[in-house]
């Protein structure tokens, strides 16, 4: 029954690929920001967590895990920045049991970019520059997820869910979008070992684009490019994530989890370990070793990619992270670093130097 759950996620992907493709030109990278991440503890284990998702962020990852919810009510907010703090990325989740059998989830994400100055208008009609012209405008996404989940009747073990994406994208006073797609998930039990498969925009998602022309007009006077005031049309590739895990058990008080991701993108070739005009994938793995079931220490490695060293050369790179936890009463809090700072010399095109994010997410479980 997993196998053929997992096939027809395959051949939906394939079919809303063909007819994305055919409709109109995709974007390799659309609608980036959720594919980020949310939570300390995925965030810390390298993004690996379709197979894993048991608290209220799995409205987020795999909607087919808040049917391991704790306890009745649970909460979850996260908080991280990123290039020295220039881009915020916030999630706030609620997650509840509806009974036994079912599950459903809400979720809040904000990534944007705040205080941009806008200073088109810094030297007015006489020549002179006049700081009080400048204008502060922020370009943020937003993306509401509705999810819910269910065991299923067929299977022991095998649990189901779906989230509905809402999403408003906003370029200050110049432009926003709007957009809705779909993501579907499975996770299955069997023998100490775990598995999940999320399929996300399995419909593909599209962002259709509003432009203010006002605000181009003057521009595209000069430059004679009608592109600035036209609207447009945004579409979301569906991805699928195929995932496994297993939890070794040391003694009665430490015990390992470890797990492992596959990416599959279907939208041309991306800077992945494996690559083809068709298809790629991209490998994530994570550790999570814990004491008690109170504290908590993280480790994954994603994103490996191969860059081009001045002799051009090429030279296999990879993210590390790390993460630790805590957890009681209810209570869980997780820190995470990721792209962790690098100062080895190298001689590649790209900086010597990757600036560290830290993610701080607390959850709070009660009845």
């Amino acid at each position: 029954m997993f196998y053929r759950i997992a096939k027809l996620c395959c051949i939906l992907v394939g079919i809303a690929c063909m007819q994305a493709n055919a409709q109109v030109r995709t974007p390799k990278y659309s609608n980036e920001f959720l594919n980020i991440g949310v939570g300390g503890r995925a965030l810390g284990m390298g993004n690996v967590q379709s197979a894993i998702a048991n608290d209220a962020t799995a409205g987020f990852w795999n909607p087919a895990g808040l049917l391991q919810l704790p306890n009745k009510h649970n909460v979850a907010l996260m908080h991280s920045e990123l290039f020295a703090g220039i881009v915020k990325n916030d999630f706030a989740t609620y997650a509840a049991p509806l009974d036994s059998t079912s599950a459903f989830a809400v979720s809040i994400i904000r990534t944007g970019v705040d205080d941009i100055a806008d200073t088109r208008n810094l030297v007015n009609e006489y020549g002179y520059i006049n700081y009080d012209n400048i204008k502060l405008f922020s370009v943020a996404d937003y993306a509401l997820l509705l999810s819910y989940a269910r065991k299923s009747n067929l299977i022991k073990g095998l649990r189901v869910g779906g989230s509905a994406k809402i999403i408003y994208r906003n370029v200050g006073q110049f432009a926003n979008a709007y957009g809705f797609g779909l993501d579907a998930g499975v996770q299955l039990e069997r023998q100490g070992w775990q598995f999940g498969l999320m399929a996300k925009d399995i419909t593909t998602t599209f962002n259709a684009w509003v432009h203010n022309p006002d605000e181009f007009r003057e521009v595209a006077a000069i430059t004679g490019d009608s592109l600035l005031i036209k609207s447009s049309v945004e579409i979301t590739l569906p991805r699928l994530v195929a995932g496994v895990a297993h939890y070794i058990k040391f003694n009665d008080k430490v015990g390992a989890l470890v797990a492992a991701d596959l990416d599959f993108t279907f939208d041309g070739r991306r800077n992945v370990l494996l690559d083809s005009e068709v298809l790629s994938l991209d490998p994530h793995l994570g550790l999570e070793v814990n004491y008690n079931r109170l504290v908590f220490v993280r480790t994954g490695i994603n994103n490996v990619q191969q860059v081009r060293n001045f002799d051009y050369t090429q030279s296999w790179k990879f993210q590390p992270n790390f993460g630790v936890g805590i957890a009681s009463n209810g209570l869980k809090l997780d820190l995470a670093l990721t792209r962790i700072a690098d100062t080895t010399p190298t001689n590649n095109f790209s900086s010597n130097v990757r600036l560290s994010s830290v993610i701080v997410s607390l959850g709070y479980s009660f009845d």
